[in-house]
């Protein structure tokens, strides 16, 4: 019976993994490309949810109400960009500071309410936990959200093949040659900062849906599971894939992992209340297993050329 429960929550894990995927390419374009480290996605990742329930309440359609809580999550990564490189402040604590003040701008967007929930039978959303498991294809939130996750990689793959995407992946590379070589390093970073909230904020926006609620807590530790999926995906994918296109689906594959392996550790009888200890163990594994690895392979082959001697 216990195995049952078990393959009857994967489905779920699956989906859920799909939905964080798309907040995961987020992270990735910051952490990878951009070579920042974000903290923003952690109030971003409330903003695009509760931007999207207080407008589908308010009467507008799931169109808008996602459109509009991706222009919420760029905002975001405006405000993180100029903090940074107008206002000279480091990265991290610029998104520590637009984090801290979002908690108190999505409160206000949530009508001073710590969440608000919006139900399957009363509006019209595109995912939804009880999809799932739905019998027509098209309305499946697993087959959905990958359909959503192909279009923006397809779209952000595209994006990066263009002039000013290869202006970000040079600033990311080497910020003082891409000054060197003429590009706005400062539009470069707001830019990049703009384009991972605003993915993040989506996919916070189809989370919100999934779960059938905003809340303002929502957020918290949200960049330990965009970082532990896109280190799986490193680990795991790195070696063989080279192509930008297929790693950011690497990085989906990546969330997928994470949350098969957290449902595994629950139905093995882990308290739900050590959840984040486990996110960080994994995050932590998955960060030493690279260097580790390199340290083992440079002391074989140390090893290896003193035998010959």
């Amino acid at each position: 019976m216990e195995i049952i429960k078990l393959f009857n929550a994967l489905p779920g894990a699956v989906a859920q993994g799909l939905i964080w995927g798309i907040m995961a390419i987020g992270v990735y374009i910051t952490y990878k490309i951009l070579d920042i480290a974000d903290l923003t996605v952690d109030g971003t990742m409330c903003t695009g949810g509760a931007v999207c329930v207080m407008m589908m309440l308010s009467g507008h359609n799931v169109v808008t109400a996602l459109a509009v809580a991706t222009i919420a999550g760029l905002l975001a990564g405006f405000v993180t960009g100029v903090l940074h490189t107008v206002m000279g402040i480091p990265a991290i604590l610029s998104g520590i500071l637009t984090q801290l003040g979002l908690y108190s701008v999505n409160l206000l967007i949530l009508g001073g309410k710590a969440n608000q929930a919006i139900n399957v039978d009363n509006y019209d959303l595109l995912v939804s936990l009880r999809f799932v498991k739905v019998g027509n294809v098209f309305q499946n939130t697993i087959f959905v959200v990958a359909l959503i996750t192909v279009v923006m990689v397809v779209i952000v793959y595209c994006f990066f093949g263009t002039e000013i995407g290869a202006a970000l992946r040079a600033t990311g590379s080497n910020n003082r040659m891409a000054c060197a070589q003429g590009i706005n390093i400062t539009f470069t970073k707001i830019l990049g900062l703009m384009l991972s909230n605003g993915i993040v904020a989506f996919s916070s926006a189809l989370y919100s849906q999934y779960q059938g609620f905003a809340d303002v807590n929502a957020g918290r530790g949200a960049i330990v599971i965009g970082l532990a999926s896109v280190i799986i995906a490193e680990v795991l994918f790195d070696r063989f894939i080279h192509n930008l296109a297929i790693k950011l689906l690497s990085v989906s594959v990546g969330s997928i992992i994470y949350f098969l392996v957290i449902q595994i550790v629950l139905w093995l009888g882990l308290d739900s209340n050590y959840l984040k200890l486990l996110s960080a163990v994994i995050v932590a594994i998955f960060l030493a297993v690279p260097n580790l690895l390199e340290k083992w392979r440079i002391r074989s082959a140390y090893s290896a050329g003193g035998e010959d001697e």
